[in-house]
């Protein structure tokens, strides 16, 4: 009776034996395309650290040339004594961001500004006008009907002034018409830090009315509207510029944090396969002593 039962034991054994053997491959198979892919991944954090590292110089030397553009302007805006309008009480705000992401809350920390406004009482007179597609993603779920007007293909290039004098051309062109407003931007501070800053926006009649108007000489209707447009593409080029080189920063900050912790999972999940490879081995080794000791 033994003999006849014997053979299905061992053969139920050997099938769980079989299968324990499979299940540890395909651990060890699973383990091993993991690690291949976050190696992968690795790679291009640490490329993408070494092209934002690059960009990162040229934006600060550009940001340096373009500050007296924006820095000019609202000292002019200070000491005319420029005001926003008591009777006008429509606003423009401009979001400063660009279409390209994986740089932390670069973007999104400007789009909060712009929507912890629109959440305060009287935000019915505000309009929005996001440069770059991230602004737009978003503050067009919930704050769409304040969006007049989206600037895309933005931060795929350096910005030069062609492109701030583009936005301010479709501002002016826009058709709506404001007493005052502001420009959000991230404001660099260093390669680890920046902040949420703005500039101020004033309509015609509000620079003409300045009190302090009169210090500057020969300022006609055409000269101010002249130089208000100017003005307006002066400050966008200077917030692009701003924003370009946290941009880069951030990103630059971002890819080695993301380099640093693939390390990690690489270090962890290689580990883990030499530790379950080596327990497949010794489970084999012990088989082949069993079968071995058997015979005997």
């Amino acid at each position: 009776m033994l003999g006849r039962v014997a053979p299905g034991v061992c053969a139920q054994v050997t099938m769980v034996v079989n299968h324990q053997q499979n299940r540890n491959m395909a651990t060890l198979k699973s383990i091993s395309l993991r690690l291949k892919s976050v190696k992968n991944i690795q790679k291009i954090t640490q490329s993408m650290k070494m092209v934002s590292a690059a960009k990162y110089t040229r934006a600060e030397r550009d940001l340096k040339a373009a500050r007296p553009y924006g820095e000019g302007s609202v000292i002019f805006y200070d000491r005319a004594e420029v005001t926003p309008p008591e009777d006008d009480p429509k606003q423009l705000y401009i979001a400063m961001t660009s279409d390209r992401g994986l740089c932390g809350a670069v973007h999104t920390s400007v789009s909060k500004v712009i929507r912890n406004k629109l959440q305060e009482p009287g935000a019915d007179n505000i309009k929005v006008i996001c440069v770059g597609d991230k602004s737009r993603s978003f503050l067009q779920r919930l704050y769409g009907k304040h969006i007049i007007s989206v600037c895309n293909e933005i931060g795929r290039l350096p910005p030069t002034f062609k492109d701030a004098a583009t936005i301010a051309n479709a501002i002016l062109t826009s058709g709506y018409e404001f007493g005052s407003g502001k420009i959000v931007y991230n404001k660099f501070r260093s390669v680890v830090s920046y902040e949420q800053s703005d500039l101020p926006l004033f309509s015609l009649k509000s620079i003409e009315s300045a009190p302090k108007l009169a210090t500057y000489d020969s300022l006609d209707s055409d000269v101010m509207q002249s130089y208000m447009e100017f003005s307006l593409s002066s400050m966008i080029f200077y917030a692009l510029k701003e924003g370009a080189c946290s941009e880069q920063s951030a990103r630059m900050t971002s890819m080695d944090n993301a380099s640093k912790n693939a390390g990690e999972m690489i270090d962890k999940l290689t580990l883990t396969f030499n530790r379950t490879r080596q327990a497949v081995i010794t489970r084999e080794l012990i088989e082949i002593i069993s079968g071995a000791a058997a015979l005997e």
